[in-house]
């Protein structure tokens, strides 16, 4: 289902989440950036992990809620994982993430709402929204090019339009 310039997919596995996660991953190029949201076990850093091994990491990952920001080699190109929950605006603005949003791979940021201001105008917003067993839902929306254009692959290729919400 498309809303809005949104796109609202709903997932039944891990297995699904895999196949969401590689279909984007399969978009990513240097710079890209996915910034998620979701409540605290809705399954932000499993979809991390998913793609991650998409782009041929092959290390573990993990979230790196301490750490801040992990970076990993990925076959493709490199993978930055960032979880900014315990920082603020502030704290975020001086540890130059630009460096990274701009740089040579692709990152993901959890709890990106919380640094909006500091997002590259252009990214994919994804929020995951836990539904209850292993069912998920994923509400995408592009922001700004290529990402607006990848809204309408997902609805055709993933089975947007599958929940009755």
């Amino acid at each position: 289902m498309t809303i809005e310039g949104q796109v609202v997919l709903n997932v039944w596995s891990e297995q699904e989440t895999a196949l969401l996660a590689q279909r984007i991953a399969g978009l990513a190029k240097p710079g890209t950036v996915l910034a998620l949201d979701g409540d605290l076990g809705a399954g932000k850093t499993t979809f991390s992990q998913k793609f991650a091994k998409a782009i041929g990491v092959t290390d573990i990952v993990n979230s790196p809620t301490f750490t801040i920001i992990k970076e990993y080699e990925g076959a493709a190109m490199p993978f930055y994982h960032m979880d900014v929950y315990r920082l603020s605006l502030e704290e975020a603005d001086e540890l130059g993430l630009d460096d990274y949003f701009f740089g040579d791979g692709v990152t993901i940021v959890e709890w990106a709402s919380l640094i909006e201001e500091l997002l590259p105008p252009e990214r994919l917003e994804i929020y995951i929204a836990h539904k209850g067993g292993e069912e998920r839902q994923f509400r995408i929306s592009g922001i700004g090019e290529p990402y607006a254009s990848w809204s309408d692959a997902f609805s055709n290729e993933m089975g947007a339009g599958n929940n009755d919400d």
